[in-house]
């Protein structure tokens, strides 16, 4: 199963905090780490960026930006997490590092397939449950959704919305063995 711990310093008190909490992440090799800060500046998120990356890694845990191709290229991030209403992964492929990975949030089945057409590496497909750390007014896929909207998907999809430790392990029984959150990891995996 792989994990993506996508941050809200927010929710653990600010920049330090969270550093604190994503040390942790690499430490016990968490596979995907999203920094998602999308206030900071480009300075503050590329600085805060580089500090992380400088981090102990012993997993080779991958660290991406929310949104930010730029500041990721920047800072040697190992790529970025784009939005559903993004300019397609291929589009972008011609001025990347050939290794530099991108990521597509998804809601449908529609979009998960146009995002794997258009040369994405990996997507986020969700809701699947209510989300914990933030409200949303889509409705839930649940279980059987996850299950129809993933089926026949060939790259790497993450449940994400309402994952708990208890889920996990229902999410990749319905084909999705993989997922993300915030709650998830700052509320329960790395709070321990």
């Amino acid at each position: 199963m792989l994990r993506c711990y996508i941050t809200d310093r927010r929710q653990v008190g600010g920049l330090e905090p969270l550093f604190g909490f994503i040390a942790r992440a690499l430490e016990i090799g968490v596979e995907l780490i999203q920094i998602r800060e999308k206030d900071l500046s480009a300075r503050e998120l590329a600085a805060f960026t580089r500090r992380v990356l400088a981090l102990p890694n012993p997993h080779r845990s991958l660290v991406v930006l929310n949104e930010r191709v730029d500041v990721a290229l920047a800072c040697g991030a190992h790529g970025a997490h784009l939005p559903g209403n993004r300019v397609a992964p291929a589009q972008l492929r011609p001025i990347l590092p050939e290794r530099f990975i991108l990521g597509v949030s998804c809601h449908t089945r529609e979009e998960l397939f146009r995002a794997q057409e258009e040369d994405a590496d990996y997507t986020f497909i969700g809701p699947v449950f209510r989300p914990l750390s933030k409200e949303d007014s889509r409705e839930p896929l649940g279980i059987e959704g996850l299950r129809v909207a993933a089926a026949g998907l060939q790259i790497p999809s993450f449940a994400l919305g309402g994952i708990t430790p208890e889920t996990m392990a229902v999410c990749a029984q319905a084909g999705v063995p993989s997922v993300a959150g915030i709650s998830l990891f700052q509320r329960r995996l790395l709070a321990e």
